[in-house]
């Protein structure tokens, strides 16, 4: 069982590389790169179209469908290492493998979320051209966060744009550093359970 699931767990590894050269390829417009990238295409391209037919997953400037086939692999991947490690499938490693599911969904939205407030607040700070295409979808973005987070902890009050970037930019960080803690300690909790 040990080497069925290192197996699994080697081929859903390489399958995931094959899947990120496709994606890092398809940023590059122009001629056809070639038969190698259409034997690529054809490889991959199956799956990440299955992933693609999820609306949730696409809006008009960004496709998340292979972050979602990536992370169902990296979940198989997951699971063939520890069922490999341990010998066994127990329940313990199908629920830690569903919560560290979970969290890595959620903290890549918390990590994307992060890094588009400090690209907010970089141009708040030096004053950048936000009438560019650029930085009109940097806000079409933070927007709706800065103004749920806002909302929830001042209610009706207006607050100072700058402290609302601070503040949403703080509580999205914490939230990030704390869950990554509690899904590491609630794992290793799920990982000694006997059944």
């Amino acid at each position: 069982m040990r080497f069925i699931m290192n197996l699994l767990g080697n081929l859903a590894g390489l399958y995931m590389l094959l899947i990120f050269i496709r994606v890092m390829l398809s940023w590059f417009n122009g001629p056809s790169l070639g038969r190698p990238v259409e034997l690529l295409g054809q490889i991959t391209d199956p799956y990440l179209n299955w992933w693609r037919r999820f609306p949730i997953l696409r809006t008009s400037f960004i496709d998340l469908s292979p972050v979602a086939g990536l992370a169902a692999l990296s979940m198989v991947q997951t699971l063939c290492g520890m069922a490999a490690k341990a010998g066994r499938i127990t329940i313990g490693i199908l629920l830690a493998i569903v919560l560290q599911a979970a969290w890595a969904v959620l903290s890549f939205g918390l990590g994307f979320f992060v890094i588009v407030l400090l690209l907010r607040l970089f141009a708040y700070l030096t004053s950048q051209n936000t009438y560019s295409t650029f930085w009109r979808i940097i806000d079409s973005i933070a927007q709706p966060v800065l103004y749920r987070i806002t909302q929830i902890f001042f209610r009706r009050r207006i607050i100072n744009y700058l402290a609302g970037i601070l503040l949403s930019t703080g509580i999205l960080a914490a939230l990030w550093i704390g869950g990554r803690l509690l899904v590491r300690f609630l794992s290793n909790v799920l990982l000694q359970l006997p059944f």
